[in-house]
C-alpha cells in the first residue's frame, strides 16, 4: 500500500514538472511541413494555427512579413507577458509557415539590448527587407530613433549593421514629441531605389543607398503628403507597397487605432487619402499592420489583444486575415475574424 501511494505521488509530481515545461517543449505539435530548419535543428518550436490570434504561446506585436524561398517570414515584437499595463518588449521574434496552418518559430533574432545605444526595453516595430543576399532589419526604440540589424539568413541572428541609429529625432522634423521616430516600414521599387518610411504624428520618407545602412543625402529627409479629409489624424505604422502602377501607403489613424490607405502614382507621394480598411483592434488601442500578396493571396497581418484573458493593449497577438480587393483595385475593408485563414492547398 505504502508502495502505492509513493507510486502515485510521483505520477502526480511528474505531471506537474511536464505542466511547467516551456511552451515550446510542452505544446509543440508535429507539422505537415518539413523544412531546411528541421534538418538544421533550429526550430525553436512548432504548431498548427487554428484561428486568430495564431501564435497563443506567447505575447506577439507589430508584425510584419516578408516572403523569401516560398516562405513565409512573420517578425514581431514580444510583449513580455499577460496583463501589461504599459510597453516592455525585450526582444523581437521570428515565425514562419508555407501553408498558413503549419507554423515555426526560430530562436530570438534580435534584442533591443543589442543596439547598445537604443532602449533595453523596447523592441519597437520594425520590418525586415532582403537585398544581394543580406536581410537587413529596420528597427524602432521608443526615443532614441531607427536602427538596422543585418544577417546573412532571414530568420537570423543579426546584428547591429552601423553601431548607431540611422535615423533620429532630429530628422524627424514638424514634431516634437519625443517618439516620433518610430515604427520603419522600407520598400524597394521595381527600379530598385530602396525607400523608408517612418513616424509617429507624420509620415516622413528618405531615400536608402545601395548599403542599405545610409541614405541620399542630397535628397533628404521628406514629410509625405496625404491628401484629403481624414476621419482622425495620422498617428503611425506607415506600410508601403506596389500593386501594378499604384502605391498604397496604409497607415494607424486616431486612437485606439484603425487602419486607414491612400494611394499615390510615385513613392514619396502625394498620396489620395482613400478611408479605412480595418477598425480598432479587439482589446487593443494600438493597430500594426502588414500588406502583402503570398502565392497568389493577399494577407491582413495585424495584432489584437484577444488572447483570454490577459491580452490587452499592452500584451498583444498577431492575426491574420485576408485581403480583397474591389472592381477599381482599390481595398475591400477587411473582416476581422477569429477563424483566421483557410490552409493552402
Amino acid at each position: 500500500m505504502r508502495k502505492s501511494i509513493v507510486f502515485w505521488m510521483l505520477l502526480f509530481f511528474t505531471a506537474v514538472q511536464a505542466q511547467q515545461v516551456t511552451p515550446e517543449v510542452a505544446h509543440t505539435v508535429e507539422s505537415d511541413v518539413s523544412t531546411d530548419a528541421d534538418v538544421d535543428g533550429k526550430i525553436l518550436y512548432r504548431w498548427k494555427a487554428t484561428g486568430n490570434p495564431v501564435v497563443t504561446h506567447k505575447y506577439t506585436a507589430d508584425p510584419a512579413a516578408l516572403v523569401h524561398n516560398d516562405t513565409l517570414f512573420i517578425f514581431t515584437g514580444e510583449d513580455f507577458e499577460g496583463g501589461q499595463r504599459g510597453y516592455n518588449i525585450l526582444n523581437w521574434c521570428v515565425f514562419a509557415t508555407t501553408d498558413m496552418k503549419n507554423f515555426w518559430e526560430y530562436p530570438i533574432p534580435l534584442r533591443a539590448t543589442d543596439f547598445s545605444w537604443g532602449e533595453p526595453n523596447a523592441a519597437w516595430a520594425s520590418q525586415v527587407i532582403e537585398r544581394d543576399g543580406k536581410f537587413y532589419w529596420y528597427t524602432s526604440s521608443q526615443t532614441t530613433g531607427i536602427g538596422v540589424g543585418v544577417s546573412d539568413r532571414p530568420e537570423g541572428p543579426y546584428k547591429d549593421a552601423i553601431g548607431k541609429p540611422l535615423l533620429t529625432n532630429e530628422d524627424s522634423y514638424g514634431q516634437s514629441h519625443s517618439w516620433r521616430t518610430i515604427d520603419p516600414s522600407v520598400f524597394i521599387d521595381d527600379d530598385g531605389q530602396a525607400w523608408l518610411y517612418w513616424g509617429n504624428g507624420a509620415c516622413w520618407v528618405v531615400k536608402l543607398n545601395e548599403d542599405m545602412v545610409s541614405y541620399d543625402e542630397e535628397y533628404g529627409v521628406k514629410m509625405v503628403d496625404i491628401e484629403g479629409e481624414m476621419e482622425f489624424p495620422f498617428t503611425e505604422a506607415p506600410w508601403i507597397h506596389k500593386k501594378e502602377d499604384t502605391y498604397f501607403l496604409s497607415f494607424a489613424i486616431g486612437f485606439p487605432e484603425r487602419i486607414a490607405y491612400a494611394i499615390s502614382d510615385k513613392p514619396e507621394g502625394p498620396y489620395t487619402y482613400k478611408g479605412v480598411i480595418n477598425e480598432i483592434a479587439g482589446n487593443s488601442n494600438t493597430n500594426h499592420q502588414s500588406i502583402l500578396e503570398y502565392k497568389g493571396e493577399w494577407y491582413f497581418i495585424y495584432h489584437n489583444g484577444g488572447i483570454q484573458t490577459d491580452g490587452g493593449s499592452h500584451s498583444r497577438s498577431l492575426c491574420i486575415d485576408k485581403l480583397e480587393f474591389d472592381e477599381n483595385g482599390m481595398y475591400v475593408p477587411v473582416r476581422m475574424t477569429t477563424k483566421g485563414v483557410d490552409q493552402l492547398k
